[in-house]
């Protein structure tokens, strides 16, 4: 008998991965309906799930998970479906799959875009700062121009020929981008034209919509 899995969180470009990576792994789920900044993250039930109070979350069985990026590698680490297999099993691609998750939620997530998300769409939390706003998009643009050297053009996703966990992580944060009206580098812009086709994808947002 397999274990109940949930996913608690919808709405956002960090709930989507969880629904993302469980749709390319065919694993069945459900999902609760938790939307962020409000009243659904303040009840008993949910801060008993995660006392942070923040979304996703992942329960697989007995396991409760946090943190999209961790959602996303704990699948991959323990799953796969077929052909699909989400982490590599190659040293030296494993080492890129690290790097790249710690790029993509670091720097492009957490110093810049993040910064612009407080500022900008949230300015009556964490204030008005045009300064603040400047120096996080001239830091992703540095960025998101050093990652566009960092993959070959010749191949569809970040590690090579083979979709991964780490192209949810980047698609979700370039499209997170583009609604900050920050400028890709075409190879980003191609990459993106590829990823928003992809059929999981497709469902993921489905799955994530508000209802």
């Amino acid at each position: 008998m397999v274990d109940k899995r949930t996913v608690w969180g919808i709405g956002t470009s960090r709930t989507i991965r969880a629904h993302w990576a469980l749709i390319e792994l065919e694993l069945p789920y459900s999902t609760e309906v938790v939307r962020t900044r409000t009243p659904d993250t303040e009840t008993e039930e949910f801060k008993s799930v995660n006392p942070r109070q923040k979304i996703p979350v992942l329960q697989d069985g007995k396991i409760i998970i946090g943190e999209s990026a961790a959602i996303v590698t704990y699948l991959a680490e323990n799953y796969q479906q077929g052909s699909t297999i989400l982490i590599p099993e190659d040293k030296a691609l494993r080492a890129k799959y690290f790097e790249w998750m710690s790029f993509i939620t670091m720097e492009l997530d957490a110093t810049s875009l993040y910064v612009l998300r407080r500022h900008w769409s949230l300015p009556e939390i964490y204030g008005h700062s045009p300064v603040a706003n400047k120096a996080s998009e001239d830091y992703f643009h540095r960025m998101i121009m050093a990652a566009s050297k960092m993959i070959d053009d010749k191949k569809p996703y970040l590690l090579g020929n083979t979709f991964s966990g780490v192209d949810i992580l980047m698609t979700t944060t370039l499209k997170w981008a583009i609604d900050y009206d920050q400028k890709l580098p075409e190879i980003f812009n191609d990459y993106l034209l590829r990823l928003n086709d992809r059929p999981q994808y497709i469902r993921a947002q489905k799955a994530n919509a508000p209802t």
